[in-house]
């Protein structure tokens, strides 16, 4: 008995933390949208490109560009087939839908954001311009999310716990040094990718949670069925 209320209690103080985490991510969005980009406060984000500008250098730019590659639709696009396909092939269909559902969704989320706030780029790109708005950065709100579904399918397999947080700890690194790729080329504010992350982090969690829970109705559904038709 005492086993099972430590668990409960175990259970409930990470839900808190993660609740907590969630709220503040969202919170962190909002003040970044309507003090930064609508009041148009431009003071962080002059900072942060004044002091990623005293390292650039020609090796630095070409670390970037290459991180920023994969942040692109031009690397996510068949990085989630390949994550569906093998989970299909695997037969773990839920793992196959949940992927493809929270890849897509936040391509719709970005797409519509992105139009709301029809915020300009950055002035004085280090390569080519580009010419779809900045806010929010789809590169930091791709990659957080990506990585968040790669940890996701690392902590549900059968790696050991060292394991799971070493390449925890990687993706996450990796997704903010894709985040700070876009600052350093001058195609992002620093605001865009902090709040591009804010939202990753919010919609990774709620969407990942969404699907854990319908199935988890879905699956106490089906034996209550099974019973009343026998």
């Amino acid at each position: 008995m005492k086993k099972k209320s430590d668990k409960a209690s175990a259970i409930s103080v990470k839900f808190l933390l993660v609740s907590l985490l969630f709220v503040a991510a969202l919170l962190l969005f909002g003040f970044i949208a309507d003090e930064i980009v609508l009041e148009k406060e431009d003071l962080f984000d002059t900072h942060v490109f004044d002091f990623f500008a005293q390292f650039r250098s020609p090796a630095y730019l070409q670390a970037a560009r290459t991180l920023t590659f994969f942040g692109s639709s031009t690397f996510f696009l068949p990085a989630y087939s390949l994550l569906v396909l093998y989970f299909l092939m695997k037969r773990k269909h839920a793992y196959a839908l949940d992927i493809a559902l929270v890849g897509s969704s936040s391509m719709l989320l970005l797409t519509v954001l992105k139009n709301s706030f029809r915020r300009q780029r950055p002035d004085h790109p280090i390569f080519a311009a580009l010419t779809n708005y900045s806010f929010p950065s789809g590169h930091a709100l791709s990659s957080f999310i990506f990585c968040s579904v790669l940890i996701y399918i690392v902590w549900n397999g059968r790696l050991k716990q060292g394991w799971k947080w070493l390449l925890s700890v990687l993706f996450f690194l990796f997704a903010i040094c894709i985040g700070i790729s876009r600052i350093v080329l001058r195609y992002h504010y620093a605001s865009d990718v902090v709040a591009g992350f804010c939202l990753g982090f919010a919609w990774a969690l709620l969407s990942l949670w969404l699907l854990k829970k319908i199935r988890g109705n879905r699956n106490q559904t089906q034996p209550q069925q099974q019973q009343v038709s026998a």
